[in-house]
C-alpha cells in the first residue's frame, strides 16, 4: 500500500469498518502505515442480522495490498465486545494508538411514529457504541500512563450534521449524534492528562445510511467529475487526526465533506441581559424578544419545511 507513512508503526481500531466511511478510513489508515483492527458486526442498514463477511473482506483487502489488518466481529455495544476490541489490538499488534468510532445504523421515523425500540436501538449503537470502546481504550491508556509509558493516543468520534442542527425524521439519530459531541468534549478534558487527544467529525458522504435518504444529493457523478460524496473524501482528515502530526488538537469538532474541512464552533454566549433581580414573566418575555432580535438566526433543521 502506498502513502506518506504518517501513521507508520501505529495501531488503529475502526468500528463499523466493513462498509462506507469505516471501510474508507480503514483502507486509508493502512495505506499510511497503520495496522488496523477492522470491526464490523455485519448488520443490515437498520441493524438487523449479523455477518462476519464485511469485516473479513476489508481485512483481506488491506492484506492483499501489503498492509496489516485483522477482523473483529464483536458487538461493541456490549462490554465484552468493546473490551475484546481493545484486547484484539493488544494481542495481535502489542499496542493501541488510535480508536475511530464509526459504527451505526438508522431507523428513521417522524417522532409521533417512532417506536421505543427504534429509539433504543439507534441510541445504543451510536452513543453507547461510542462510549464503551472509548471507555475500554481510555482505561488501557490510563494504565499505560500510570506504568510510566505515556501514550500518544487518539480517538476520533463520528458525529453528524444531524447532531449539530437536527434532522427531520431522525430524532433518535440526531439525539444520539448530539450526545456523541457532548461525550467528545468531556472525554477530551478528562483524558488529556493521559496523553489522549479526542476529536469528532461530522461527515457528509455516500453510505448505506445516506444514499437512500438523500438520494439526489448523494448520487455519484456519471461524467467523470469529482465525486464530492465519496466516503474516501472524509478519510484524510481522520488519518491525520489519528497521526502524531495532530499533536495539540483535541476537543474539536470538524465537518468534512467533499473537498471541504470546517472547524465547527459550538454553543457560545450570545446577547444577554442581567436585571440584577428576578424578572416578572412579562419582563422576561419582553427582554427575551429583544435578545432574540439581536441574536444570529439559527441555521434551519435539515429537512424542515
Amino acid at each position: 500500500m502506498t502513502g506518506t507513512g504518517i501513521c507508520a508503526g501505529r495501531v488503529a481500531v475502526v468500528t463499523g469498518a466493513g462498509r462506507g466511511l469505516g471501510r474508507a478510513h480503514a483502507l486509508a489508515l493502512a495505506a499510511e502505515g497503520a495496522a488496523v483492527v477492522v470491526n464490523d458486526l455485519g448488520v443490515a442498514p437498520d441493524g438487523a442480522g449479523a455477518s462476519a463477511g464485511p469485516a473479513q473482506q476489508v481485512a483481506d483487502e488491506i492484506r492483499a495490498h501489503g498492509g496489516r489488518a485483522v477482523a473483529h466481529t464483536g458487538d461493541i455495544t456490549t462490554t465484552d465486545g468493546a473490551a475484546s476490541l481493545v484486547t484484539t489490538a493488544l494481542d495481535t499488534y502489542g499496542r493501541l494508538d488510535a480508536l475511530i468510532n464509526n459504527a451505526g445504523f438508522l431507523r428513521d421515523r417522524m417522532l409521533v411514529n417512532l417506536d421505543e425500540d427504534d429509539w433504543d436501538a439507534v441510541v445504543r449503537v451510536h452513543l453507547k457504541g461510542h462510549f464503551l470502546p472509548l471507555r475500554h481504550a481510555a482505561a488501557h491508556w490510563r494504565a499505560e500512563t500510570k506504568a510510566g509509558r505515556t501514550p500518544d493516543a487518539r480517538i476520533i468520534n463520528t458525529g453528524s450534521g444531524a447532531g449539530l442542527l437536527g434532522s427531520v425524521g431522525q430524532g433518535n439519530y440526531s439525539a444520539a449524534k448530539a450526545g456523541i459531541i457532548g461525550l467528545t468534549l468531556v472525554a477530551a478534558a478528562e483524558m488529556a492528562r493521559y496523553g489522549v487527544q479526542i476529536n469528532a467529525i461530522a461527515p457528509a458522504a455516500r453510505t448505506r445510511m445516506t444514499e437512500q435518504t438523500f438520494a439526489t444529493t448523494m448520487a455519484a457523478p456519471t461524467d467523470g467529475k469529482f465525486d464530492a460524496m465519496a466516503p474516501e473524501n472524509v478519510s484524510p482528515l481522520v488519518v491525520w487526526l489519528a497521526s502524531p502530526g495532530s499533536a495539540g488538537v483535541t476537543g474539536r469538532v470538524f465537518e468534512a465533506e467533499a473537498g471541504r474541512i470546517t472547524v465547527m464552533e459550538g454553543w457560545r454566549p450570545g446577547p444577554t441581559a442581567d436585571k440584577g433581580d428576578r424578572w416578572t414573566p412579562a419582563e422576561a418575555g419582553e427582554t427575551t424578544r429583544k435578545l432574540l432580535a439581536a441574536a444570529e438566526v439559527p441555521q434551519p433543521v435539515y429537512g424542515a419545511r
